[in-house]
């Protein structure tokens, strides 16, 4: 089965679950017509990195498969501030819901309470905000996904070893503590098995996790494996190993099943796991959760997505050659 099949597949599983004896939500229903139109904002916190840009593809990819779905989508470059006048421009327009894609940002309530005071739905997709209201949300298990990464890696290092983490940051980001400490959880108590948590941040991007990973080889230069919590982070890091001939002795796990990690988890490389948290599935997802909610649709208030562990004995199955992330 290829991936592009296997995701539609996982989108409509989940999404009959979400469907089938599922809280209320907010009741909110849009101003279009009958005839199944929409217009939908996304309000992207940041499209910088492979992942939200992936997600935002995502979106919209799949309104165009719906047809009569249009898109309005927004960037606040990493300004909270800026992605709550663009939600406000947003409503302006008249969009008839809004999905927000959070990035890093643990709440947002100026843009919530603009959207509540327009009386339309909200979805979240990936990041579900610590505090204010919204009508669904949709994302992955990531403490779940941390601690079958940990089980990954102490299965391998039966004798010990140092392991690494690298962390995207900033130090209150919700989605990476959850990652991390899944990972603790399993290794943490471990015979053998030390930990070394990077004092710096990745940043959720190739380059971080190279300059990362370049200092934790300095210090520690007999590391037997490292976890990040993105896949674009261990990309970075397992260039910076590859420079310094340690591939041989460094595995690596990661979190997204971000295109390029996988081909090397194929190819048989050092990467060898990551687990899934699929952009294109996400994204997807939530414009049909906004559509189903704007039907009229009873939908659950908040859907865990499936996050498999992906290795090299199951990657092709995720491959997804249409894929945007």
């Amino acid at each position: 089965m290829n991936g592009k099949k296997l995701s539609g597949l996982l989108v409509a599983g989940v999404l009959a679950v979400g469907l089938a004896g599922c809280s209320s939500g907010s009741g909110e229903t849009g101003a279009a017509g009958g005839d199944g139109s929409y217009t939908i904002g996304v309000a992207n916190f940041t499209l910088g990195g492979p992942y939200f840009s992936g997600m935002d593809k995502a979106i919209a990819a799949e309104a165009k498969k719906k047809g009569k779905i249009e898109i309005i989508s927004t960037d606040a470059n990493g300004d909270a501030a800026k992605l709550a006048s663009n939600v406000e421009d947003l409503l302006s327009k008249n969009v008839d819901a809004v999905i927000i894609s959070g990035g890093p940002l643990e709440s947002a309530p100026a843009a919530l309470n603009a959207i509540k005071s327009a009386g339309k739905p909200v979805v979240l997709v990936d990041r579900k905000f610590q505090t204010g209201e919204y009508t669904s949300w949709i994302g992955p298990d990531n403490e779940a996904i941390g601690r079958q990464n940990g089980d990954f890696l102490a299965q391998k290092l039966p004798d010990g070893g140092k392991v690494a983490i690298i962390k995207g940051g900033p130090a209150d980001n919700s989605i990476g503590l959850a990652r991390t400490n899944g990972v603790k959880s399993v290794l943490q108590g471990k015979a053998g098995i030390t930990l070394v948590e990077a004092p710096d941040f990745g940043n959720w991007g190739s380059d971080g996790g190279l300059t990362v990973m370049e200092s934790l080889l300095a210090t520690d230069s007999d590391l037997k494996a490292v976890f990040c919590e993105n896949d674009a982070m261990c990309l970075g890091a397992q260039r910076a190993i590859a420079d310094a001939g340690k591939a041989d002795q460094i595995i690596i796990a990661g979190v997204d099943g971000q295109a390029e990690a996988l081909k090397a988890i194929l190819d048989g490389t050092n990467y060898l796991v990551t687990g899934l948290n699929d952009a294109d599935v996400i994204g997807a997802m939530g414009l049909d959760r906004a559509v189903e909610i704007l039907s009229g649709a009873t939908v659950e208030k908040d859907t865990v997505v499936p996050s498999p562990m992906i290795t090299k004995e199951n990657a092709a199955q995720y491959q997804n050659p249409d894929g945007s992330f």
